[in-house]
């Protein structure tokens, strides 16, 4: 009740600062043209006709989201992107962008004092289509969706094809409690990575909790959330970019530092990926998301000589989003991609090679975590698993903190039953 006490007051604050700034600071109203994260500049088209460059500071107020995590992280949840409209406030005497609002003019310009406040956006409005034709690709077997056939894995199957397993279960014997120079100890770490965006991080985070209060767990396993909030899969997938990807990878060095870690001991990842406010239709942004990840496995066996494991996600339901950060069928589609990303390692893709006897290896081994997408409030036939309103933040993306526990459980699910998982997480 006070966490949600506080985040009122803050937003009603921020609304103020906003609807009543300082003298000469008017109220402004643009679109997004151009958004550099890296250099903290924007361009706005002001008025639809005029664009106006402003910088950005890192701790600037974005209203409607709470003022945690770095300003990538803030404009992500805000949705904010090229093309987002928004009202601003800008420092009169030079270029200094204040704060942001995203929402879409009504009745003109916006200015600044009484009687010329806009109306703030409707929150409550989806910007998707229904979903309730969409398929569960776990459900959609061999039926098609846009010409393309539906399961985990080949022949709309949702179990690992035998070869792939076996690959696997060989792999997992060479698993084993490592120390940070790499070495096998009883005393040293089998680590667990998760690399994703702020949802993987939140779901992260329910993963934490679950494995607090579970029981059976390893005392060699440990879990470390590498997730980071705003770091997409085209914002990660080159960590010598001397960006956001360099900075997401060098983060994760850092946390692992602080565990008292290393690269080393990492010897399998969960990653859950996606892009914000993707456009490019089906099956474009798909196979875009597909190549991003496979640059990511890539920099994952680069970076973690030990790490012979990769269990990917789709994301979680979009239909309640209201904001064009990676709502439907976006969200849904991203399971193709994490689907081809895996059967091209099974059809013996060279750049996704795990396997020494065939050739220079490339990648860890891949398979489906646990597939996290269903169709709203209808439960998955399955398992009955099924999304509420209840389970997402204001922006229908993010998660509450009823969605981050129930997306916890099912990663606690996932890890402690699954066949290449049970015997390092469980120790049996």
């Amino acid at each position: 009740m006070r966490t949600a006490v506080i985040a009122f007051l803050f937003s009603v604050v921020g609304l103020l600062a906003l609807a009543a700034p300082a003298a000469g600071q008017e109220i402004r109203h643009g679109k997004v043209a151009r958004l550099d994260l890296e250099q903290l500049s924007i361009t706005i088209a002001v008025d639809g006709d005029k664009d106006e460059n402003f910088r950005l500071q890192e701790r600037m107020q974005v209203l409607d989201v709470p003022r945690d995590g770095d300003l990538a992280a803030r404009f992500e949840r805000a949705g904010v992107k090229a093309g987002t409209a928004l009202f601003f406030r800008a420092d009169p005497n030079s270029d200094l962008l204040n704060a942001v609002r995203v929402g879409e003019a009504r009745g003109g310009r916006a200015q600044g004092g009484p009687g010329n406040r806009e109306a703030p956006p409707d929150a409550a409005r989806r910007v998707t289509p229904s979903t309730k034709d969409l398929k569960p690709l776990t459900e959609l077997g061999r039926g098609k969706y846009q010409g393309f056939e539906g399961g985990l894995y080949p022949n709309g199957a949702n179990e690992r094809p035998a070869v792939h397993e076996a690959a696997g279960q060989k792999l997992v014997a060479q698993v084993r409690p490592l120390d940070v120079d790499g070495k096998p100890s009883d005393a040293g770490k089998i680590v667990l990575l998760s690399i994703g965006m702020s949802n993987t991080s939140q779901l992260s985070q329910g993963f934490e909790l679950a494995l607090r209060q579970a029981e059976g767990l390893s005392p060699t396993f440990q879990f470390l959330n590498g997730a980071q909030g705003g770091m997409t899969a085209a914002a990660i997938k080159d960590p010598d970019d001397g960006g956001r990807g360099t900075q997401y990878w060098r983060v994760i060095d850092e946390r692992l530092q602080s565990s008292g870690l290393s690269r080393a001991q990492v010897q399998a990842v969960w990653i859950k990926q996606a892009d914000a406010g993707p456009s490019q239709g089906f099956p474009r942004y798909a196979e875009t998301l597909r190549d991003e990840l496979r640059k990511i496995v890539h920099v994952i066996h680069d970076r973690f000589p030990n790490c012979k494991l990769a269990y990917l996600s789709s994301r979680t339901y979009g239909g309640f989003a209201t904001t064009r950060l990676n709502p439907e069928p976006y969200a849904y589609e991203s399971g193709f991609s994490v689907k081809w990303l895996i059967e091209e390692q099974l059809q013996g893709s060279a750049e996704l090679n795990f396997d020494p006897d065939k050739g220079p290896v490339r990648a860890p081994w891949l398979s489906w975590g646990p597939y996290l997408w269903a169709e709203g409030t209808t439960p998955r036939t399955a398992d009955g698993f099924a999304y509420a309103p209840e389970d997402f933040s204001s922006d229908g993306t993010h998660h509450s903190q009823q969605g981050i526990r129930k997306g916890g459980e099912q990663l606690l699910k996932f890890f402690q039953n699954d066949s290449t998982t049970k015997p390092w997480v469980l120790g049996k």
